[in-house]
């Protein structure tokens, strides 16, 4: 069966969601609906849609005009089987003692690692992407020099990979939550993958949001994997809910925008511990003041 998507950008957050849920009425109807912000700083935002038949072309530059959006760009993807592609092409990821694989590669777990399952139907944060090995590795350094989490967050977690690492070299159990509810879920499959029930508690919030994340502050790691510009939204809060000398590894962000999160969360009490940057993106350590 072909499969048909048409994609489009425009600016704002709201007048994306309008177009997103305006598609959903489309005949044919679509399959899927993604509304996504565009990770290059530029503020627009991507509204897409998968359809098994030909999208309405009329329909289409109605919709556009209607929202003030560009001209939807209409493709038909090949017949390809999507998971096995990803299965060929996502190799495993080393950072550090970390090893985040997919159960086809089960065997090429190194002895004496710390394993991660995550499935290539599950691939966005599998560790592949420069922002999740980022954060690996930061958590890894930090092990490293003896720091030890007992009580530990991740925010914004989408599979729950960094949740899941730190469950697995402390004893103490990980809070994990996401403001999508498929993500949750998914963290929620990872999470018994691993075995690890019981070990990482993961929630639906916006932020810090949670009365299960106020009952548990404060937290001395917290991991926000995510995007500049909530990243930035999120500052007071990180601030507010870490201990003196807690910890927080940030990443989402291009390397240009690194210096504007890193004044940011300076004028709430922490400071730049470590900033790696791998390919055009960064990854933030930065530890709260003890005087705060």
């Amino acid at each position: 069966m072909p499969t048909f998507t048409a994609f489009t950008t425009l600016t704002g957050k709201a007048p994306a969601e309008a177009l997103g849920a305006a598609m959903e009425n489309m005949i044919p109807e679509p399959t899927g609906i993604g509304v996504f912000e565009m990770e290059d700083g530029s503020g627009l935002w991507e509204v897409g849609g998968y359809f098994t038949e030909a999208p309405d072309d009329v329909a289409l530059s109605l919709l556009s005009a209607a929202h003030g959006a560009r001209d939807f760009v209409v493709s038909e993807l090949p017949d390809v089987d999507w998971v096995a592609k990803v299965r060929r092409d996502l190799a495993p990821v080393e950072a550090g003692r970390f090893f985040v694989y997919g159960s086809h590669d089960a065997d090429k777990v190194p002895e004496g690692s710390e394993p991660l399952l995550i499935e290539a139907a599950m691939a966005f944060g599998t560790g592949h992407h420069a922002t999740t090995l980022g954060c690996l590795r930061a958590l890894d350094r930090l092990a490293n020099n003896g720091f030890v989490g007992r009580n530990v967050a991740d925010i914004g977690c989408g599979t729950a990979v960094l949740a899941m690492a730190a469950a697995r070299i402390w004893t103490d159990p990980v809070v994990a939550s996401d403001i999508d509810e498929v993500a949750v879920d998914v963290a929620l499959a990872n999470v018994a993958a691993n075995g690890l029930e019981g070990r990482v508690a993961c929630l639906e919030a916006t932020g810090f949001d949670h009365p299960d994340l106020a009952a548990k502050a404060p937290f001395d790691l917290v991991f926000a994997n995510i995007l500049k510009a909530p990243l930035i939204d999120l500052a007071p809060a990180m601030a507010a809910h870490l201990c003196p000398g807690g910890w927080a590894i940030l990443s989402g962000l291009l390397n240009e925008q690194a210096q504007e999160v890193i004044g940011v969360y300076a004028g709430h009490g922490m400071t730049l511990s470590h900033h790696e940057q791998i390919g055009d993106w960064s990854t933030l350590t930065l530890t709260k003041n003890s005087a705060e």
